[in-house]
């Protein structure tokens, strides 16, 4: 079975994950059949970028997605267009609909700033607090 799941990506406690298309018995990090998206929970708001016409054409052909990405397609509203393909309507209306709604891209800064050479992760978090600090006053 053909499954539309997360594969993890990024350094230790800094995950970023691609959203792929993948034969369900493959590995969670194997070799996958097409990259459809990506999505980073680290920055704020979280990036979630899905390309809507071939997660439709995926979902219409039998993919089956995983929870983690239904969750996803439900929040960027790929999977109530799934629900109108399925009902009848035109695939080429629904993806001009999905570019006209697409949010702008958040700030590539994240929560969690990477620790600098030689420092810990508490003391970078303490240099991010107070460079945040400084900026407001």
């Amino acid at each position: 079975m053909v499954r539309i799941r997360l594969r993890r990506q990024g350094l230790k406690r800094q995950p970023t994950y691609r959203i792929v298309v993948i034969d369900q018995r493959k590995a969670r990090n194997g070799s996958y059949l097409e990259h459809i998206g990506h999505y980073n929970p680290r920055t704020q708001p979280a990036t979630e970028i899905i390309a809507e016409d071939r997660a439709l054409y995926w979902l219409s052909v039998g993919a089956q997605p995983s929870d983690a990405v239904r969750r996803l397609l439900a929040h960027t509203g790929t999977w109530a267009r799934f629900e109108r393909l399925r009902a009848g309507e035109n695939i080429e209306d629904l993806v001009r609909e999905a570019e006209a709604t697409r949010p702008p891209l958040p700030s590539p800064k994240t929560n969690y700033p990477a620790p600098g050479d030689g420092e810990s992760k508490i003391k970078a978090r303490e240099a991010a607090r107070l460079a945040a600090a400084e900026a407001e006053s």
